[in-house]
């Protein structure tokens, strides 16, 4: 059995967490994919030796977490060292935070969630999309879209904050694909193509109706996969 993270501040107040179970539940009788998951709140996070045994990470919604660090240092550990990541909701916020600082040198970028003063990459949406469904237009030829098997789609949110349209181009200058966006061109998927896996959706795949969603399903099987690369690796 393959172990992985959910790194996250576990609540029965998030919809999101309380339908972990049952997602795994559905990986094991649909997929024949049976992952052991462990929580990590993100204060433990912050050592990256906590996650070092994981063949996954997935930073699940729920910010503010206890932990920007920690949230962080998951994003970090992930994207360094190969390991399928994904990032949901105020993962991908915290994706975009670890990228800009430690890949695009934008040490000052902020979450204005946790911290007031300049800098603020993450922003609050001019809309808030919580208890929201929105159509979301997918980069042909991107993981997403190969994923979804289609160009478009619409999907649940319950978020307030996403990336700010004035760095956008600075995190895509230093590999960031922004591989969907809503109809108004507001970026909501994120991914690195030279990663093994490494994707990050604004919406909540969580809250997906209807079995395992492909984005969830995806990430599981790039864990399988990575572990019948590297067998001796974690």
């Amino acid at each position: 059995m393959i172990s992985i993270a959910l790194v996250g501040d576990r609540s029965p107040a998030v919809r999101a967490h309380s339908r972990v179970p049952a997602i795994l539940d559905a990986l094991r009788e649909e997929q024949q994919i049976d992952l052991d998951a462990y929580w990590v709140p993100t204060p433990d996070a912050t050592d990256p030796a906590a996650l070092a045994r994981f063949g996954g990470i997935w930073l699940v919604p729920g910010s503010p977490y206890r932990s920007e660090e920690g949230a962080i240092t998951a994003v970090r550990t992930a994207r360094t060292e190969g390991i399928p990541f994904l990032g949901t909701c105020g993962g991908f916020q915290h994706a975009m935070l670890e990228f800009a600082r430690d890949v695009c040198g934008f040490a000052e970028a902020r979450h204005a969630e946790n911290s007031a003063g300049a800098g603020a990459l993450i922003t609050e949406l001019s809309c808030s999309l919580v208890g929201h469904e929105g159509a979301i237009n997918l980069t042909p030829g991107s993981r997403i879209e190969r994923l979804l098997g289609t160009a478009r789609t619409v999907e649940r949110y319950h978020c307030a904050y996403g990336v700010s349209p004035a760095y956008i181009d600075l995190l895509a200058a230093h590999g960031m694909l922004f591989s969907g966006h809503d109809d108004s061109g507001d970026v909501r998927v994120a991914e690195l193509p030279e990663h093994p896996f490494f994707l990050a959706t604004l919406f909540q795949p969580e809250l997906h109706p209807d079995g395992v969603h492909p984005v969830i399903r995806g990430f599981a099987q790039a864990v399988l996969s990575a572990r019948e690369a590297q067998p001796a690796s974690r």
